[in-house]
């Protein structure tokens, strides 16, 4: 494991240059691109990983923003939008809105402003960890600090236990 700015992907890196933020980017040799990869090579909880997850409402992208132990409820997205239909949107889709792969989504630092629904849960955590621009990257930060920085409403997205 390694730590630099520079092994952030060069968007990210400018993304926090241009907000200001000093914060710790972890590389690993091995890919974290599951939200459980990346607790493994931290050794934290699935649940402090917070996944970027693009979704296209009507058409239009959303970031959702969920921890790595929950699935998001689209049709609870669905209703907080006020959208007819939400869907996942394809690789190309994630790449063309954000500037990244899947697997290594930040929750900012993305091509495109879109719009940003951060799940209240991740906020039951002291410290999130989250993809520095790619899959062998990530960098903590408080969660509520995270979300601003996302520009992210808190909703209630995630899907229910049964």
């Amino acid at each position: 494991m390694t730590t630099s700015h520079a092994d952030a992907h060069p968007q990210f890196a400018a993304a926090l240059q241009d907000l200001g933020l000093d914060v710790e980017i972890r590389r690993f040799p091995d890919e974290t691109r599951t939200a459980r990869q990346a607790a493994e090579a931290i050794g934290c909880e699935v649940a402090e990983i917070v996944k970027s997850l693009i979704f296209a409402a009507d058409g239009v992208p959303v970031l959702v923003l969920m921890d790595g132990a929950s699935r998001v409820d689209v049709e609870r997205v669905r209703q907080e939008l006020g959208a007819e239909k939400v869907t996942r949107a394809d690789a190309k889709a994630v790449r063309e809105t954000t500037g990244y792969a899947i697997g290594g989504v930040p929750p900012f630092g993305h091509r495109t402003r879109t719009r940003v629904l951060a799940d209240r849960g991740i906020l039951d955590h002291t410290v999130v960890w989250a993809a520095a621009g790619n899959p062998h990257t990530v960098f903590a930060m408080d969660p509520k600090t995270l979300v601003a920085h996302a520009g992210g409403a808190l909703v209630d997205v995630r899907e229910l236990s049964a």
